[in-house]
């Protein structure tokens, strides 16, 4: 069992930035790969999550075209930590960001942290 905590989240205006990290309980980002979704408010019951960026075991980075250029992923190994770096942050970003660990048997996520955008 692998346990995801997200934290980081919080109220920024429009145009600042935000780090949201993900801790895993476990030593897992060589055999997971790690990932950022969100949900936005309001969104209809059984909407699937809005996938943001992920990181392989390899090291390859893949972003939505939502969030490309603004938003960076990042793990410390060392540290079981993966990263969203956001920047800048618009209104529309206001959502639950979720942390997730996959791989082809397994996959797991976080509870989620609150990112708000307003002036």
């Amino acid at each position: 069992q692998v346990r995801l905590v997200e934290s980081g989240g919080g109220l920024v205006q429009p145009g600042g930035s935000l780090r949201l990290s993900c801790e895993s309980s476990a030593s897992i980002f060589g055999l997971y790969t790690m990932g950022w979704y969100r949900q936005a408010p309001g969104q209809a019951p059984g909407k699937e999550r809005e996938y943001l960026a992920h990181i392989t075991p390899g090291g390859d980075i893949n972003y939505a075209d939502s969030v490309k250029g603004r938003f960076a992923i990042s793990r410390d190994a060392a540290k079981n930590m993966v990263y969203l770096q956001m920047n800048p942050l618009k209104a529309e970003d206001t959502a639950v960001y979720y942390c997730n660990a996959n791989k082809w048997d397994a996959i797991y996520w976080g509870q989620g942290t609150q990112v708000t955008v307003s002036s």
